[in-house]
């Protein structure tokens, strides 16, 4: 079969099934966290107190992430070398098979063996669906909005999921007569793995198989060699944000229950709250009002915000206070993200599948570490909130690191092709590009 790929960016249906395989590997993830600490209550028994379940989600959490951490570079790398499709079905049907297995585990060593599974194969899909955009769009404008969306469907499956995870596992624990939903977690886990199934066929048949010809290649190498000095700098940056985001995560959920006695419902409705601040500010920061050459501004801004906010967190004494302080937490995060990648993503010439397999392995190992430090540091008592300080101060760091991105962007930017639809090719006249199956 040939694909005939546009010459105007993405189809349709390919956006469609890359922002679906986003939104399930997420959701899959987002129906766990806020049910996490009330399943190792229910798999550790009599022995396992508040310090050995607090250690044990912000473990399970940063196991899963750093799997990510550990196979997304790979991942992006063949995904360069045997095409985007091939990959991404890997990617979907073993997170798929993982998460239905999950549903019938129920000891805590097969818990774990679970999670980092389940990360192996998730770390599959965002990279690639990242890279596959990044193949067939056509401008920078294109680029930006494109990149912002597959955040978007990640945002929407978290943004859902643990809300979803707690009523459909009410639900379930209804009908078989249990007492606490982390018993009958095995229905949103069972309806996750259903969805990558589905989301796989679609795109056995939606994304094309092989990488299209790629325009301007004389530029992009250009691009390239000048940009290499500000992709570590980019990268670490994306380790910070999300070592912050995964501190902030397992905080909020052992904070929630432990601290301010809330109830499932309530930490539910904070990770909502969470998610859809952090929707609405990416949907904004990379709407057709804002240039993406500007987003280079935001960066330093919103890391000073993030770095006071992630102190303030243990300082909101009820849920009010809480629900401010996790929005300006969101707000942060959720416009850094974004940007990062698309500026890595600017940077990465021919190999995006490996640069933005780095850019998420980055993001994965800041949250592997974030998890595990919000479970492991939450009790100690040699200095008081010590997640929180810490990653307070490492966020600190992060915005000395930006201050000479402003410039460093814009003198290595590459130029914006003309012409709004078409990007010429290197002999200057205007090309399509075509992939070829």
């Amino acid at each position: 079969m040939t694909d005939h790929v546009r010459s105007k960016g993405v189809p349709p249906a390919t956006m469609a099934i890359l922002l679906l395989s986003v939104f399930t590997v997420s959701i899959g993830y987002g129906v766990v966290l806020p049910l996490l600490p009330y399943l190792l209550e229910r798999l550790l028994g009599a022995s396992g107190g508040a310090a050995q379940v607090a250690r044990s989600t912000g473990l399970l959490t940063g196991l899963y992430t750093l799997s990510l951490f550990l196979f997304a570079p790979a991942w992006g790398w063949m995904s360069d070398r045997y095409g985007r499709r091939r990959i991404l079905l890997l990617g979907l049907i073993g997170f798929g098979a993982t998460t239905m297995t999950a549903a019938f585990i129920d000891t805590l060593p097969a818990v774990y063996v679970e999670r980092f599974l389940s990360g192996v194969f998730a770390a599959a899909v965002t990279p690639v669906a990242l890279a596959a955009i990044a193949d067939l769009v056509t401008t920078e404008n294109a680029r930006a909005r494109q990149l912002t969306f597959v955040s978007l469907a990640g945002i929407s499956g978290f943004l859902l999921g643990p809300m979803l995870g707690v009523f459909v596992a009410r639900g379930g624990a209804d009908i078989l007569g249990t007492a606490a939903p982390a018993g009958s977690l095995a229905f949103p886990l069972a309806g996750s793995a259903i969805l990558a199934f589905a989301v796989a066929i679609g795109a056995a048949v939606a994304v094309p198989g092989k990488r299209p010809a790629l325009a301007l290649s004389g530029l992009r190498r250009v691009a390239s060699r000048s940009g290499r000095w500000l992709v570590p700098r980019l990268l670490a940056l994306a380790f910070i944000v999300s070592a912050g985001v995964g501190v902030f995560e397992v905080g909020l959920a052992l904070r929630g229950k432990q601290e301010l006695g809330l109830t499932q419902y309530q930490i539910a409705m904070m990770f909502t709250e969470c998610s859809l601040v952090m929707f609405v500010v990416q949907a904004a920061v990379f709407s057709p009002w804002v240039k993406p050459e500007t987003t280079r501004w935001f960066i330093a801004p919103a890391l000073g915000v993030l770095a006071t906010a992630l102190l303030l967190v243990p300082r909101a004494t009820d849920f009010r206070l809480m629900l401010l302080v996790i929005g300006a937490v969101a707000a942060a995060a959720g416009i850094l993200s974004p940007i990062l990648t698309y500026w890595v993503s600017s940077k990465a010439g021919a190999t995006q599948g490996a640069e933005l397999g780095k850019q998420t392995a980055a993001s994965s190992l800041g949250v592997t570490v974030g998890s595990a430090a919000g479970g492991l540091l939450f009790h100690v008592s040699w200095l008081s909130n010590a997640s929180f300080v810490l990653i307070a101060a490492l966020t600190g760091a992060g915005f000395v690191l930006s201050l000479g991105l402003v410039k460093g962007l814009a003198t290595s930017r590459d130029r914006d092709p003309p012409g709004e639809d078409e990007m010429p090719s290197a002999g200057g006249r205007a090309t399509s590009r075509v992939g070829v199956n």
